[in-house]
């Protein structure tokens, strides 16, 4: 019997145009492996209906004949369907609770949900990400708020010309005018006043490296944490180069008692503070792509930035851009998500208060938590050309079988977070969320 999957519409906002799949791979699947797929139509996704036509899929509200349903975001709970198999980012692993609700209904359906976040190989490494895209459009967010901070205290720099992500017409246009933008400054430098210009990385994962992708197509030199601190006033007169610092968690935390130790850290983080503070008073920039829960020490606190604005009167940190967006996370002042077009607001530390935009004074957050949304094309390419490989045995497999006996890739096995609406044995932690 040929199987059948679907790909629903994406319907959580108006930015949301990517695609699990692609119709080149839809055709693959399709030709090389006989595989069925309807797509629902859409009117805001990058690649049309007629695209997914040519390539051999059917257009069709109706997804009842599908087996296995595949989307990129949340799934509304109304539309799930009883021992139904759906992939998506759930963001649920971590008891988020503004999707128990969803959560909940999958269990009383029965259904089966397979996580891409969850898409594990043997090293416990992701596979299937949109990472890197948050990192590269996270990076341009943020130094398009920097430039226009810049430019609302009267100070014209390059950084002016930094765009925000959706407003190029591909990745390759970004990567062109930031590499135009270096070499300005290379050659004509920017105001010294900002000297020196330090950009500090809080991680160093797919999101990082996407963010230093783009950061690292203009003049920088790198710095370890602890060389920052020692040699800071030796780089008050460098205007042609910006200052890179990627902080890993030994920078972070410190040990309570005795020393550092990574695997204690992780399972024991209460044994652990942060001590960021050393080094947040000589960042201008912090990108933040750290993957944090409540267990974890914050990275910027409230108090902190009330008690620095207190004793300097202004800070040197200007612009937060929080990839991770985890709210009232890591970064203490992200309060809400926002949305590309509407991507900033700016906290005010001595009276604790935010006004929307970016502001001349204060501490300006970037805090879009769909950032891959605004390369929809090509975050999508990358996405689907990992994810189609898992695609023939999540269609072909018997998911009425018994955990132990379900044939399944091990990565997907790993993601498999509901098995007929039980949790998978990773996965058990996660009932206590329901409660």
């Amino acid at each position: 019997m040929k199987k059948t999957i679907a790909i629903r519409r994406e319907d959580k906002n108006e930015w949301e145009k990517r695609v699990p799949l692609v119709p080149d791979d839809v055709r693959w699947l399709k030709e090389k492996h006989g595989i069925r797929i309807i797509v629902q139509p859409s009117k805001i996704r990058i690649f049309s209906d007629e695209d997914f036509r040519s390539a051999g899929a059917e257009i069709s509200e109706d997804l009842t004949e599908a087996s296995v349903i595949l989307a990129v975001k949340e799934i509304p709970a109304a539309l799930f369907e009883k021992n139904k198999t759906y992939v998506f980012f759930s963001h649920t692993i971590k008891g988020q609770a503004y999707n128990m609700q969803m959560l909940k209904t999958m269990t009383d359906l029965q259904c089966n949900l397979i996580d891409y976040e969850r898409v594990l190989d043997e090293k416990n490494q992701r596979l299937i990400f949109f990472g890197r895209y948050a990192g590269l459009a996270g990076m341009l967010d943020t130094m398009h708020a920097y430039g226009q901070k810049l430019l609302a205290r009267g100070m014209i720099t390059p950084f002016a010309k930094i765009r925000q992500a959706y407003q190029y017409d591909s990745l390759e246009q970004a990567k062109a005018e930031i590499t135009a933008i270096g070499k300005e400054i290379d050659e004509h430098g920017f105001p010294s006043e900002l000297c020196p210009l330090v950009v500090g990385f809080a991680g160093y994962g797919n999101v990082s490296r996407g963010a230093q992708e783009i950061f690292d197509l203009l003049p920088y030199k790198i710095l370890s944490a602890e060389a920052m601190v020692e040699m800071f006033e030796n780089f008050s007169n460098d205007n042609l180069n910006l200052y890179k610092v990627v902080f890993s968690e030994d920078d972070l935390v410190r040990a309570k008692q005795g020393t550092f130790d990574l695997q204690e850290y992780y399972s024991h983080p209460e044994k652990y503070e942060s001590k960021f503070e050393n080094y947040l008073p000589l960042l201008s920039i912090l990108v933040n792509c750290i993957y944090w829960t409540e267990k974890y020490p914050r990275l910027v606190s409230k108090r902190y930035l009330k008690d620095r604005t207190i004793l300097e009167s202004s800070l040197r940190l200007q612009v937060i851009g929080d990839i991770s967006c985890d709210i009232d996370g890591s970064i203490e002042i992200t309060r809400q998500a926002t949305k590309p077009d509407n991507a900033y607001y700016t906290y005010f530390a001595e009276n604790d208060r935010f006004e929307d935009g970016v502001q001349s004074l204060g501490v300006t957050v970037m805090a879009v938590d769909n950032l891959p949304c605004e390369f929809p094309r090509e975050s999508s390419v990358e996405f689907s050309t990992v994810l189609r490989d898992f695609i023939p045995e999540i269609a072909a497999a018997d998911f009425g079988r018994d955990h132990e006996n379900l044939h399944l890739p091990l990565p997907i096995k790993k993601a498999l977070v509901l098995h007929r609406g039980d949790f998978g044995p990773e996965y058990q932690y996660m009932k206590d969320f329901l409660k």
